[in-house]
């Protein structure tokens, strides 16, 4: 059992969890697997560079093959002169790939037992409502002391809390249906809302027989 810190009517409080409803061990290579993946797909892959045959330029034979005394030579495109076309270039790909379902379910269910191994998890009510207020949902953080690197986690879309906290440095705003393996271990402390913690012990924690 570890104590996950929770705040509540402006006071923190510690409650036990028992982290091996998430799992039993680290699982480092399907973790590694699953961050390297998302980061992947993240990548846009639009770099460029032009061939020989994108440059500007004309097509003509600069000197003769033989009998000048300089080296042969084609046309100013070519690789070797300065503003030519590149040998090999870089192209626009797609580094986008995917993991089966189930082994990104594994990684995700593995990060979050690290996170509450580690005691980096906290539950947290009374965020902002109706209207935004950075100095309110930062300050809820700052008493949980996990203000600097954190994912605050609700179970649906809360637009008053994404307003509230996006000007907050590494601080980001996740619904449970957004978690994945990389954003939990993007940031060192993982807040969820009370709704979220109960979405989550649901989808993710192994049930008893």
């Amino acid at each position: 059992m570890v104590d996950v810190k929770v705040f509540e009517a402006g006071k923190v409080k510690t409650q036990s969890v028992d982290p091996s409803a998430f799992g039993s061990r680290v699982l480092g290579r399907t973790l590694k697997d699953a961050i390297v993946m998302y980061e992947a797909n993240a990548r846009q892959g639009t770099a460029q560079a032009k061939t020989r045959s994108m440059v500007h330029g004309g097509n003509k034979k600069l000197w003769p093959q033989k009998h000048t005394g300089r080296a042969r030579m084609g046309t100013t495109k070519s690789p070797l002169w300065r503003g030519g076309g590149r040998i090999h270039p870089p192209e626009p790909r797609d580094y986008s790939y995917a993991m089966p379902k189930q082994a990104r379910n594994a990684a995700l269910r593995n990060a979050l037992f690290t996170k509450f191994r580690d005691g980096e998890v906290a539950i947290a009510a009374g965020w902002p409502a109706g209207k935004p207020s950075t100095k309110a949902a930062a300050s809820i953080l700052g008493t949980l002391g996990m203000g600097r690197s954190a994912t605050v986690v609700t179970d649906k879309v809360d637009s008053t809390l994404v307003r509230s906290l996006r000007n907050v440095p590494l601080v980001d705003v996740r619904t449970v249906a957004d978690l994945n393996a990389r954003q939990v271990l993007l940031r060192r402390y993982l807040v969820l809302t009370p709704a979220a913690y109960e979405l989550v012990q649901q989808r993710f924690a192994r049930k008893e027989s």
